[in-house]
């Protein structure tokens, strides 16, 4: 008898250290980034990655400004009412994300078919293939001819990214920058979940011509701060994939029940063998 009470309490003992095993947290080197960076001594410098300005294209939608030295010009109002939001009415992938197209409608002046802005008093300008610092020269150039000393800003209403995947707060964002690198991004939707694959993260890129490239970012490297793909482009996708560890965590439960009523079992077993 006392040899099988001995004999349970080692059960006991190997489940509870099996559950430990099982359970226990992920090593920090699966989920950290840039791990090429030594923790000491002289830190590598990386290059810069290489920002190219995003051009207008067709179906853009801009935010113009004029401002004049009198600030109570009705002209110029009539022209920045059109970037006034409009209420939204679409319906967002995550409710609770701070800045989803949910939220934010963009709003603004449209470029046609054309290429073209209309603005109220100065009429169409052609604007596509031009970055919005060189569309703000060229609105500013007609606006002289209307108002005295104007100031001209452009900007995208409609520049947005949409990250899904192992993120804590997937969704599409507009960006009130044009100049958001890939992490500012991530940040943005809360950081990638322990279960995000950092090695192979998916960046999908539309093309000109409306096609779609795929390219594979890997966050534990630090070179990918020098990649081109680094600053995000309008209507970019980043798609964090799932790591093995998101299967094993969906069978966690079953296994910690599986676990539980063994250990309940032995217990049994041992007071039931000490009558």
């Amino acid at each position: 008898m006392r040899k099988i009470y001995f004999l349970n309490l080692y059960l006991i003992s190997f489940i509870l250290f099996f559950s430990v095993g099982l359970f226990s947290c992920t090593s920090t080197k699966k989920v950290k980034y840039f791990q090429d960076i030594p923790d000491s001594g002289q830190l590598k410098t990386i290059v810069k990655a290489e920002y190219v300005p995003p051009v207008i294209k067709v179906d853009d939608i801009l935010t113009v400004i004029i401002q004049t030295i009198d600030p109570l010009s009705a002209s110029t109002a009539i022209i920045n009412m059109g970037n006034i939001p409009i209420a939204s009415t679409g319906v967002s992938l995550n409710p609770s994300a701070i800045s989803t197209a949910s939220q934010q409608v963009s709003s603004g002046y449209l470029v046609d078919k054309d290429g073209n802005i209309t603005l109220p008093i100065l009429g169409k300008i052609k604007v596509e293939g031009l970055s919005t610092s060189d569309a703000a020269d060229a609105i500013n150039k007609i606006a002289l001819n209307y108002f005295k000393v104007p100031t001209v800003t452009v900007r995208f209403s409609n520049f947005k990214v949409s990250i899904t995947g192992e993120v804590l707060r997937p969704g599409i964002y507009v960006i009130p920058n044009e100049k958001i690198n890939i992490l500012d991004a991530i940040a943005l939707a809360g950081d990638l979940t322990i279960f995000g694959k950092r090695d192979n993260v998916l960046l999908i890129r539309e093309n000109p011509d409306g096609s779609k490239t795929p390219y594979r970012i890997n966050l534990k490297k630090s070179d990918m701060m020098s990649s081109p793909y680094y600053y995000l482009r309008q209507n970019d996708i980043i798609y964090v994939e799932p790591g093995p560890g998101k299967s094993a965590a969906t069978d966690a439960s079953q296994a910690r029940y599986y676990t539980l009523v063994g250990t309940v079992l032995s217990v049994i077993i041992v007071f039931l063998t000490r009558k």
